[in-house]
C-alpha cells in the first residue's frame, strides 16, 4: 500500500508539505532529535536490525544508522521519506505493512502513534509490530506522559532547532479522545498541527498489547514514556 490516507481530525499549517495527518514536512527535518535513540539504543545489542514504524523525516533514524544499527524506515509520506537517508525506505501506512516472512530485532513505535483516536487503527499498528519482530526480539513503544492532556497550555524550547514547541489545547471531542492543537514557532517559519489522541491508562495500554499478543516487559524510561515489550509465546 502506497496511498496517503487522510487521517480523520489530523491539519497542520504553515510552509512547505502537510501530509494528511497534519504533519509538516518541512518542521519535521528541523526539529532535534532528543534523546530517543539513545533509549532506543540502550535496548538493543550492538549492529540489531531495527523497524522504525513512522519515520517521518529521518530525525530518530539518521541517529540510529550513525550508531550502526541496520534501519528499515516505514512512513506512508513520500515525501517525507525523501529526506531519510541511509535506511532502507518503505513507502506504505503501518497498519498495512506486510513485508512476508522478513522479522526484526527490534520494532519501534514512537510518536505516541499508540494513542491513535481510532480503535481499528491502534489494532493494526500492535500486529503489525507482532508480524514483524523476532521470536526473540523487542517492541519498543513511545506513550504520552501521564499528565500530556491535562498539563495545558505547556511550552517548550528546543534550542537545537531555534523554536518553540507549545501544546495550546487538549479539548474532548467524545468517547475518550482529544483534539490536541501544537504550534512551532521559529524566527523565519509558523507550523500548526492538529491531531485526536487517546488518554491511555497502564491498564488499558497493557491490556492493548496483550489483544495483539505483546506483553510489557520493563519502561525504559523513569517517566514510564517508553516501554519495552515482548512477544506472547505462550
Amino acid at each position: 500500500m502506497s496511498g496517503q490516507l487522510v487521517r480523520e481530525g489530523h491539519t497542520g499549517t504553515g510552509p512547505g508539505s502537510i501530509t494528511p495527518d497534519g504533519c509538516a514536512v518541512e518542521l519535521y527535518a528541523r526539529l532535534s532529535v532528543g534523546d530517543e535513540p539513545d533509549v532506543i539504543a540502550s535496548a538493543l545489542p550492538s549492529g540489531a536490525s531495527v523497524l522504525e514504524l513512522g519515520c517521518g523525516a529521518g530525525r530518530v533514524t539518521h541517529p540510529l544508522v550513525e550508531r550502526g544499527f541496520t534501519v528499515t524506515a516505514v512512513d506512508e509520506s513520500p515525501q517525507m521519506l525523501e529526506r531519510v537517508r541511509g535506511a532502507r525506505a518503505v513507502l506504505s501506512p503501518i497498519e498495512g505493512l506486510d513485508l512476508g516472512e522478513e522479522r526484526f530485532d527490534a520494532v519501534v513505535l514512537g510518536s505516541f502513534l499508540v494513542h491513535t483516536s481510532d480503535h481499528r487503527v491502534r489494532e493494526g499498528l500492535l500486529r503489525t509490530c507482532v508480524r514483524h519482530v523476532k521470536e526473540d526480539g523487542v517492541v519498543l513503544i513511545q506513550r504520552e506522559g501521564a499528565d500530556y492532556h491535562s498539563d495545558v497550555p505547556r511550552e517548550r524550547e528546543d534550542p537545537a532547532a531555534g523554536c518553540v514547541i507549545r501544546i495550546l489545547s487538549a479539548d474532548p471531542v467524545g468517547d475518550g479522545v482529544d483534539e490536541v492543537r501544537a504550534e512551532y514557532v521559529f524566527e523565519d517559519a509558523r507550523w500548526t498541527q492538529t491531531f485526536r489522541s487517546r488518554e491511555l491508562s497502564a491498564e488499558r495500554f497493557e491490556a492493548y498489547l496483550a489483544e495483539a499478543g505483546l506483553v510489557a516487559d520493563r519502561s525504559l524510561t523513569p517517566d514510564g514514556v517508553w516501554v519495552l515489550a515482548r512477544p506472547d509465546r505462550s
